[in-house]
């Protein structure tokens, strides 16, 4: 078989890996009114169950990427595939918040060791030219496991109830580490190694250069800013705001995820050949994206009542561009750090769209049960208040990205490499344009 052919099938299989670990991650947001019934608990507390989740999954995210470096993709996905399956075997038969919460913890740390992995085997199976488009498939491709959740596994667990839904997907987290263990290889190379050989010596030394490098954290900081809204609709609030909030049918509000999905699906290609043809505007192309996703949700928060169905629609074509707009946080980390410390500074960057999410999650579970009372009933002001809070995250890490990009600015000069001001570049299209009339 030919490297190209293998490398699609490498890629194929990691593709499947992260799309199953999406549905892990979002199956509990879409159960949330059953859970609540289930489990008899509050907004707040059902906010935890995710909260616990994505502390898990971010506060292992430099740890999984240091090891990441240290033993190899194959592995590291394997074992979280059926870290996975494990802990929703546990939710399946959980009948207490404390077993739910421990479901969830592991869900939360084997979904930590998927999406890096399958990023380092795009790195090592293909050109590096093609790595930010199929980086941003893999992150778009990967969301299609939201649709498998808002669509059959609701059905599932409208049909079979709560152990049959948690069931399934726990079965299905095993039959994809079997399917890594027959197919996947680190690299093209006869015998997969990791990239540091076990040298466990300089793990301290390559985290604090990674760190030190502002490169790394403005990759840090754009995912941040504009990966946290879109984890919090698709992993909590999305589902419960659209039907207990705009009082929309569960039908309708799984096809408006659904919606969400498919634009991120057509978005991501698009950011990632802009990524490939301007890669010294990618900043631009995050700031955008936090715009985007600020003003449509401030459109939907101050619409009297209930928003329009176009409104709606138009607030989660917004929210489609967060993954896309993250993914830009990870080419950042690729491009300013050399091979043997990618998985440590990607770990770096993936820590900060979820940090900020649970903390947003948790922020609007308190949120709804202080504007509510008994924090069993959600109603359109609750939500409002809730979403609100957003804001905070968007302004700080548009300071983030501001700063960091100008000292990464700073340090690239400083290497011969200087970005002209947009306007100049602009005026220099303009002048192309005039000229290129005239010879016409």
């Amino acid at each position: 078989m030919s490297t190209a052919r293998r490398a699609q099938i490498v890629w194929g299989v990691g593709l499947v890996s992260y799309i199953v670990a999406v549905l892990h991650r979002t199956s509990f947001g879409v159960s949330g009114l059953e859970a609540a019934d289930r489990f008899g608990t509050s907004a707040s507390v059902l906010a935890s169950f995710v909260v616990l989740q994505l502390v898990v999954y971010a506060g292992l995210q430099v740890p999984v990427g240091v090891l990441l470096d240290q033993i190899g993709p194959r592995r590291l996905l394997i074992i979280g595939a059926l870290i996975m399956a494990g802990g929703q075997g546990v939710l399946a038969f959980a009948e207490s918040v404390p077993a739910a919460a421990a479901g969830r913890i592991l869900v939360g740390c084997g979904d930590a060791m998927t999406f890096v992995s399958v990023l380092r085997l795009v790195a090592a199976w293909f050109p590096p030219g093609r790595v930010p488009l199929l980086t941003q498939l893999t992150g778009l491709t990967g969301q299609l496991g939201q649709v498998l959740s808002a669509v059959p596994f609701v059905a599932v667990l409208g049909q079979l109830g709560w152990t049959s839904a948690y069931g399934s997907v726990a079965v299905l987290g095993v039959v994809v580490a079997v399917v890594a263990i027959v197919t996947l290889r680190d690299s093209p190379e006869a015998r997969a190694r990791p990239i540091q050989g076990n040298t466990w010596g300089g793990v301290g030394s390559d985290l604090m250069t990674a760190w030190r490098h502002p490169g790394t954290r403005l990759g840090l900081w754009t995912h941040t800013t504009t990966g946290f809204a879109g984890i919090v609709f698709a992993m909590m609030w999305g589902y419960p705001f659209l039907v207990a909030g705009q009082g929309m049918s569960q039908a309708a509000a799984g096809a408006l995820m659904t919606v969400m999905v498919l634009a991120g699906a057509v978005a991501g290609p698009v950011v990632g050949v802009l990524v490939q043809r301007h890669p010294l505007r990618r900043s631009w192309l995050v700031v955008s994206v936090v715009l985007a996703n600020a003003s449509a949700w401030t459109a939907v928060l101050l619409w009297p009542g209930a928003a329009p169905v176009w409104l709606l629609v138009l607030l989660v074509l917004s929210l489609a561009l967060s993954g896309p707009g993250s993914m830009i946080g990870f080419d950042f980390a690729r491009t300013f750090n050399p091979p043997n410390r990618l998985g440590t500074a990607t770990g770096i960057v993936n820590v900060g769209g979820f940090t900020a999410a649970l903390l947003i999650i948790l922020a609007i579970g308190a949120l709804i049960d202080l504007r509510s009372g008994d924090g069993t009933t959600y109603e359109l002001d609750d939500f409002r208040l809730g979403f609100a809070v957003q804001y905070v995250v968007w302004l700080g890490g548009l300071a983030g990205i501001l700063i960091t990009r100008r000292k990464v600015r700073r340090r690239m000069a400083a290497h011969g490499v200087v970005v002209p001001p947009i306007r100049e570049v602009m005026a220099r299209r303009r002048r192309h344009r005039r000229r290129r009339g005239a010879d016409e």
